[in-house]
């Protein structure tokens, strides 16, 4: 091992404090395909998607393994314009909204478009990180405990906004790939990895030897956000509303930073919170 792996690594804050951990710094990652083969569904049931842009995104997805496709004459004639693959248009089933409101529910605001289809196949991080070159910025996200898939979904639209490479998501308490969770995402849950683990400080920990630095999110934090030189390969770690990070997540973090407020609101919701801080992850990395 090289003496630049095995030096501890210092992080220069804007207000002149110098933290120091130890660790690896590899230079790259690569590691197998992009996606772990998919595991079988037995009942081969799937999940429905809904919505004209979660669908298509799905459509336009080629790890995406499609059952059903289900339109209603308008939302078939938008698809066709989105110039999808003619396989892909071929699956097209017409059918009316009541037809389709009958498998959804009538609640469900599906824009006359429901897809039945396989889970995305399961990836772990190194997965997500494949080929990042030493040089390149990077920021992935980490959420503890957040169970709402309305707030998951808001979360990876956001992740898909800035350029996020993977959401670290918990196998127990978060939210199941679903299409609320989907519509939510507005698309962006095909071209955001989601990365479900069994121990997330574990995972934090694993980023860590790839390179990257964790910083908490909490009203408790040490340094305001944007006042703090947000390292350049970044976990951004959120907690779950009201509760916030759990001790052992927030012992994993490098960094605790809070939003700056004007003392009338003590908190945003986490979705809101977590697309503040992704653009101000990015704001800094343009300035540098």
């Amino acid at each position: 091992m090289s003496d630049a792996n095995i030096m501890a690594r210092t992080h220069q804050t804007k207000s002149g404090k110098t933290h120091r951990r130890g660790g690896g710094n590899k230079s790259q990652v690569s590691r197998g395909p992009h996606r772990k083969s998919p595991a079988k569904d037995g009942s081969g049931s799937g999940l429905w998607l809904y919505g004209l842009h979660a669908v298509e995104t799905a459509l336009a997805n080629p790890d995406r393994r499609i059952n059903r496709l289900l339109a209603t004459p308008e939302a078939a004639e938008k698809l066709v314009a989105k110039g999808l693959s003619r396989d892909r248009l071929s699956l097209i089933e017409p059918a009316d909204r009541s037809a389709i409101d009958a498998i959804l529910g009538a609640d469900k605001v599906h824009q006359g478009i429901a897809l039945k289809a396989q889970p995305l196949p399961a990836m772990d991080i190194h997965d997500a990180l494949a080929n990042l070159a030493s040089d390149d910025p990077a920021i992935v996200v980490a959420l503890d405990h957040v169970t709402d898939p309305h707030n998951v979904g808001a979360i990876l639209r956001s992740a898909s906004a800035f350029g996020v490479r993977a959401v670290l998501t918990t196998k127990h308490n978060a939210p199941e790939e679903t299409g609320v969770l989907a519509k939510s995402a507005s698309g962006a849950l095909e071209n955001v990895p989601i990365v479900r683990v069994t121990n997330l400080g574990r995972s934090i920990k694993d980023c860590q030897d790839l390179g990257f630095w964790a910083v908490g999110l909490d009203a408790s934090g040490t340094e305001d956000l944007d006042r703090m030189d947000m390292p350049t390969r970044c976990v951004l770690v959120l907690g779950a509303e009201g509760e916030g990070l759990r001790p052992g997540i927030r012992s994993a973090c490098d960094f605790m930073a809070r939003l700056p407020m004007t003392g009338q609101m003590e908190s945003l919701n986490v979705s809101n919170a977590a697309a503040v801080s992704m653009f101000e992850w990015m704001r800094q990395q343009r300035a540098k």
